[in-house]
């Protein structure tokens, strides 16, 4: 895809290393933290600055989950970019971490929610996170090429969250969020209307259009969960892995996200006839990296 090399937006933000490791590290961790990543399941919880209020945004994760993907693949002062960056978790995470962040998104209610979020900001943090409206295809007119250290989001989730909720796999189902949709918005441009197909080959564009904007080697972490849909198991993670490939990223590991320490009250789903596991007890973390050229 050639994107061309007008910026007509580009951004004013560092994106320089502030630490003194070697050229050669990926990121300031010892070899004591670095030892706690080197398993492929991950567990996180949340805290008080968590958003766990649906009816606030439909799917957040916890801030603790972006601070350790940003200080897995960045250094203090990089930048990291979050094209769908909904309530802002990425931005605050980046801000916990002193990194410069960047995050996009439709819809301006979730930009004025970031902008919420980071009032409370650290006063010796020499980094800077800034929220912008925009679709994340417009992403690559707002920096300099090689510059992003990583891309880090939870996108949309094809129309996963686009029907009404049954709570199937609830063992409360007549709570709050029944037969609500919770999908972010109607707009056309929203990721979360599209059938997978769609979703898929949005997603290659958009994430291919971002590829020059990585450094070599620098990586990209996608949070997705699969999903069920009229009996169907529909597998986002393997239709990502194979369209990115594709568009010209290298995967480089499979994470699980384990939720079952937050996951509370689970359902009997599918007994005693049809085996189905929940997807709300484990996600993806889809890590990528641009290759060394």
């Amino acid at each position: 895809m050639d994107v061309g090399i007008n910026k007509k937006n580009l951004l004013d933000i560092s994106y320089e290393r502030l630490c003194q490791c070697k050229p050669s590290n990926i990121n300031c961790l010892t070899a004591k933290e670095w030892l706690r990543n080197q398993l492929g399941v991950w567990q996180f919880t949340y805290e008080k600055r968590d958003i766990r209020d649906k009816s606030t945004h439909p799917a957040t994760f916890p801030i603790s989950l972006a601070k350790k993907v940003i200080e897995l693949f960045t250094h203090m002062g990089e930048l990291v970019v979050d094209p769908f960056v909904g309530s802002g978790t990425t931005l605050v995470a980046a801000m916990d971490a002193n990194r410069n962040a960047v995050g996009f998104d439709l819809q301006s209610s979730y930009i004025e929610l970031c902008k919420t979020r980071l009032t409370n900001g650290h006063l010796h943090n020499m980094s800077k996170q800034t929220p912008i409206q925009d679709d994340a295809k417009n992403i690559h007119e707002y920096f300099k090429e090689e510059t992003v250290s990583l891309i880090w989001t939870s996108p949309p989730y094809a129309n996963l969250l686009n029907r009404q909720r049954k709570n199937k796999s609830r063992r409360d189902r007549k709570n709050e969020q029944l037969d609500k949709v919770e999908q972010y918005s109607q707009d056309e441009r929203d990721l979360g209307i599209m059938s997978i197909d769609d979703y898929t080959i949005a997603m290659g564009d958009i994430f291919e259009s971002m590829l020059p904007l990585l450094k070599p080697k620098a990586h990209c972490v996608i949070n997705v969960p699969d999903m069920w849909w009229e009996n169907e198991r529909i597998t986002i993670h393997i239709s990502l892995v194979q369209e990115l490939r594709r568009r010209g990223y290298e995967l480089r590991n499979i994470i699980i996200w384990d939720r079952t320490n937050i996951v509370n009250k689970i359902g009997i789903f599918g007994w005693p006839s049809n085996y189905i596991t929940m997807g709300v007890t484990f996600e993806y973390l889809l890590d990528f990296w641009r290759p060394p050229k």
